[in-house]
């Protein structure tokens, strides 16, 4: 890098015409923008990401995915048979109340459903709600059965490892007893302690 002096009557650095003493940097031409060339960036190189950085991201997500989704599926079966055997628990309670209302146990959920209009009655005495009294709730199918002592009550997953890894039974007892697997539960299945 050196010093460049023009004189009157000359072209200055900027190419126009001097009437005086002026100074301009010149640089060699290894010197671009005051970085050498081998420092210089090129533009295209850092406008975004390069292909490798964003398959590299990519894999990184897929690898979270793949640990995280069969724990957050897991996690939401197990909530899903927590709630039926809470919904059970309802269901027995409205067979008590059921029974102390009208000498008998119901012998269809619909009978413990609420009333489709007006006041309740044996046929449906509004005792459980309308989402559980249809049979479906939670990823689950309940059923209940009039026995001559009694009911039953049975609760699958509709789909066996998607909405839950266990079938319930359940009857006047209030016992509650469980399948691990794809199988109904029945009387003599386990009982969940």
């Amino acid at each position: 890098m050196g010093w460049d002096t023009h004189q009157t009557d000359s072209t200055n650095c900027d190419g126009q015409t001097s009437y005086h003493y002026s100074m301009c940097i010149v640089y060699p031409s290894t010197f671009i923008l005051g970085l050498p060339r081998q420092q210089r960036v090129p533009r295209q190189a850092s406008r975004g990401f390069s292909l490798m950085e964003l398959l590299i991201v990519i894999a990184i997500i897929l690898t979270i995915l793949a640990v995280a989704l069969p724990k957050v599926n897991q996690a939401k079966m197990s909530a899903n048979e927590l709630s039926v055997t809470k919904q059970i628990g309802t269901i027995h309670t409205g067979q008590a109340q059921y029974n102390s209302q009208f000498g008998k146990f119901a012998i269809a959920m619909s009978e413990l459903g609420p009333p489709p209009s007006g006041a309740a009655s044996a046929t449906a005495a509004d005792l459980i709600p309308n989402d559980l009294a249809s049979g479906k709730k939670n990823g689950f199918t309940f059923q209940m059965q009039g026995t001559p002592g009694g009911y039953t009550i049975t609760a699958n997953p509709d789909a066996y490892n998607g909405t839950g890894r266990r079938s319930f039974y359940s009857d006047q007892t209030l016992v509650i007893r469980n399948n691990w697997g794809p199988e109904p539960s029945t009387a003599s299945s386990p009982e969940i302690k």
